[in-house]
Order: C-alpha cells, then structure tokens, then sequence
C-alpha cells in the first residue's frame, strides 16, 4: 500500500510541477497566449508545448529515481523548469535571422519541431545531471 501511496503522491506532484512550469511558459511568451494558439489549430505552439511537457517530465523522471525524498524530486523539478526557461531564452537568442516566437505565432512548424527537439534533448542532459 505504501507504494501505491508513493507512486500517487509523486504523480501530484508531476502534475503540479508540470502545470507551474506551462504557467511560466505562458507567461515567458509576449506575442501570444500559448492555449488559444493551439485552441485555434497552432501546430507548431502545439508542439513547442508538447516539447515542455515531455522535457519536465523527463527532468521529473530522473529526479524521481534518484531522490530519496519527495522534496528532492519538487526542487529539481523547479530546476528543470527554469533551466528548460533558460534553454528557450539561449535558443531565441541564437537564431538572430529570426524570432522564435514570431514564428512559432506564424504557424511555422518547422521552429515547432526543433523547438521542441531543444526542450526534449536539453531534459535529457538536465535529468542526467541529477545525482
């Protein structure tokens, strides 16, 4: 039973970290509100979304494995949030012929894809850098 409990205290507290972290998102970005976008058929905010969902929980997953409290696992999830915030800044600063978010605004998949490719392949090396 006990893990049962675990197993279900650890999935709030993805959700809750996963929600703060899109909150954060949304708020990251000035030219448009991530939810309408996609609401109003955006697939490339659709899948920069879906790149920092999958990012925070990958960073959640290997906190998970290797806290031995669930508190480890809140504070490195915070972590991950904010280093994955950090990865899109570098990355928006990067590409100076255009603006990711104007792109991503445009619809352009192309920027949805490795925008997400970025915030899937940063997670990896941020989860890994959990000890």
């Amino acid at each position: 039973m006990e893990a049962f409990l675990l197993t279900l205290l650890y999935f709030v507290v993805a959700i809750v970290v996963v929600v703060i972290g899109l909150f954060i998102f949304e708020n990251l970005t000035r030219q448009y509100k991530d939810w309408e976008e996609i609401a109003n058929g955006n697939t490339a905010i659709a899948l920069s979304v879906t790149g920092k969902i999958i990012g925070i929980c990958i960073i959640l997953s290997f906190a998970i494995y290797h806290s031995s409290i669930i508190l480890d696992t809140v504070v490195w999830g915070i972590i991950g949030v904010v280093l994955q915030m950090i990865a899109y800044l570098i990355f928006e600063g990067l590409t100076r012929k255009f603006s990711v978010e104007e792109k991503l605004h445009e619809n352009n998949v192309a920027v949805g894809i490795v925008t997400m490719g970025v915030s899937i392949g940063l997670a990896f090396v941020i989860g890994a850098s959990i000890t």
